[in-house]
């Protein structure tokens, strides 16, 4: 008899009263629509060229932006992009089929999105920024960009410019 009294002592600590359940908080302010503009079905095109196809949807209870990326040469990837409330920042979270991880964070101003972050390589973290252009005719265009010496400068590693299907 004594273990269901001891299991009533501690279920208060374990969480609310049945009943009292607190509704989650949703995630439909303005900032966490800031990144709509690249929700849909996209055709890549770098220099004109196929670069491959992109479906980024709202999921989540519109929580989250779910990227599945497939190129034209075969490489697949997915990203999860979200507004965090505590930071007031944007975060991606990305992995290809090869295993590279790619972790950013920024915001969204004049019209675009940009996020920042850095990939590990043997001679220390390689600084990375990719900024989301929302453009007037309804397109994106995504440069990727990477800097040799601490952000000094910068390299265009992707330029691509998304379509709608």
């Amino acid at each position: 008899m004594r273990l269901p009294y001891v299991l009533l002592l501690l279920a208060p600590a374990a969480g609310p009263a049945f009943g009292q359940a607190t509704a989650p908080q949703k995630c439909d302010s303005p900032e966490h629509r800031q990144f709509d503009f690249w929700v849909g079905s996209w055709t890549v095109t770098v220099n004109g060229q196929p670069a491959g196809q992109n479906e980024i949807a709202l999921e989540e209870d519109g929580c989250v932006l779910h990227e599945r990326w497939t190129g034209a040469k075969g490489g697949t990837g997915q990203s999860f992009n979200f507004f965090t409330r505590e930071t007031k920042r944007w975060r991606q979270v990305w992995i290809d089929n090869s295993g590279n991880p790619l972790d950013l964070s920024g915001g969204f101003a004049d019209g675009k999105m940009v996020l920042a972050g850095s990939t590990p390589s043997a001679k220390g973290p390689v600084p990375q920024r990719i900024t989301f252009f929302k453009n007037p005719d309804g397109t994106v265009r995504q440069l990727w960009e990477s800097s040799t010496d601490g952000g000094a400068t910068w390299a265009a590693s992707f330029d691509g410019l998304y379509r709608r299907r």
